[in-house]
């Protein structure tokens, strides 16, 4: 018998996990295949503090877009760099090594959203420096 999955998610109810290679980052993931059961996408809200940062890292096979909620940030990725303002997005290609750096004296709060699913998993991270 399959268990009915609940569509709607409150952020309220999801518990916050802490990256790697990132810091002052607490993310909940929102929409994934273990809540929702989502098998092509997953969407994270992130929240970095001031002086926050996603280190230098990449996702094999991934797609990751941000879209800015509140705050400012740098954005690095294929020889570009950018500042980004609220209701911004930048996408981050599969393989491609990118950085996300807080710019404001205030948190930063984004959307990401992965396609496939990343799940977090230390296997599906390229580090720029590999004993990070």
């Amino acid at each position: 018998m399959n268990a009915t999955k609940n569509y709607l998610v409150r952020s309220a109810d999801v518990p916050a996990y802490y990256p790697a290679n990132h810091t002052g980052t607490s993310n909940q993931r929102l929409i994934g295949p273990d809540n929702v059961g989502a098998r092509q996408m997953e969407v994270v809200l992130g929240t970095l503090s001031q002086g926050g940062a996603a280190l230098p890292h990449a996702h094999p096979g991934i797609e990751q877009a941000c879209y800015l909620l509140e705050g400012t940030a740098r954005a690095e990725v294929g020889g570009q760099c950018f500042d980004m303002v609220p209701g911004d997005m930048c996408f981050f290609p599969a393989n491609e090594m990118h950085v996300f750096t807080v710019t404001s004296n205030t948190p930063v709060r984004l959307l990401v959203i992965y396609s496939p699913p990343y799940g977090e998993s230390p296997d599906y991270v390229i580090r720029a420096d590999p004993g990070a």
